[in-house]
């Protein structure tokens, strides 16, 4: 996603980059052979940079540290939410499935369950073990059990998340002051009354140059920063909403009411006692 939106805004920009002069006449390439590589570099100088990041960051100013550091925090906690909200990490279906099926089928105690789930450590077993630790008890209990270590669970899924929406929110501020600060420059320029003509245009686009790119640099941040940290909430709220119905299953299993039903025999096998009885 970070390597369209960089693409997409080579493009734009490349695409509005000034067309190439046409080629020179003969007599005319010879008489100006001696000036033709320093008037280039000088006319190439003025562009506003887009590819080269060394000049990018020269011509946009001390600002632009600061959101390139944005921008490797932003890949950093990427990379460490994509690994630690894996579905396989949250909710390990091998574990899901054989505590669910043990536990229904009576081969585990509140022991022999707890010490699964601590083995196990992930936040669906964390919140299992949540319930276990009010095996036996009414089912409004065992639900508290499950909603504390709920929260518990749902804080450290949720945990960095705050750093995608700072990082949306402090990458245009810093954008919009290097703008400023650009501007000003622009303006102290355009207001120099000992500058002619001819020395106010390099340094009046500096200034609109450091403008622009603080103003690219900060958007080309907050705007993966949004759409990641979107992602991230929406992912959080759906593995949460899973662990919630699976944890729901292990409440109607242990609860004093679910146990005290499996003890009591059903009027059938009243009837079977009754009869073999007689």
């Amino acid at each position: 996603m970070l390597a369209v939106l960089a693409w997409f805004c080579c493009l734009v920009l490349g695409s509005a980059a000034p067309a190439a002069a046409p080629a020179p006449d003969t007599a005319a390439a010879k008489t100006n052979v001696a000036e033709t590589p320093e008037s280039a570099e000088a006319t190439q100088h003025n562009f506003i940079p887009t590819a080269h990041i060394g000049r990018i960051v020269d011509d946009a100013g001390p600002l632009m540290y600061a959101i390139l550091l944005c921008s490797f925090l932003l890949v950093a906690f990427f990379l460490d939410r994509c690994v630690n909200l894996r579905r396989r990490r949250v909710i390990p279906k091998p574990f899901v499935t054989r505590f669910l099926q043990q536990l229904r089928e009576g081969q585990l105690d509140r022991q022999a369950a707890l010490e699964l789930c601590e083995e196990n450590r992930s936040p669906v077993a964390n919140v299992f073990a949540g319930a276990v630790r009010k095996w036996g008890r009414p089912g409004v209990e065992v639900e508290q059990g499950v909603i504390d270590a709920g929260e518990r669970a749902t804080n450290g899924l949720r945990r960095h998340l705050r750093v995608f929406y700072g990082i949306a929110t402090v990458g245009p501020l810093l954008g919009l002051m290097g703008t400023v600060l650009g501007m000003i420059q622009t303006f102290n320029v355009i207001a120099d009354p000992a500058a002619d003509a001819v020395g106010r245009t390099a340094p009046l686009a500096g200034g609109i140059a450091k403008a622009l790119l603080n103003t690219a640099g900060g958007l080309a941040v907050a705007i993966p920063a949004s759409i990641l940290y979107v992602f991230f909430v929406s992912r959080v709220d759906q593995l949460v909403i899973e662990i919630d119905r699976l944890a729901q299953e292990v409440v109607n299993v242990i609860s004093a009411e679910d146990l005290q039903e499996k003890r009591t025999p059903t009027p059938k096998s009243r009837r079977a006692v009754t009869t073999a009885a007689a």
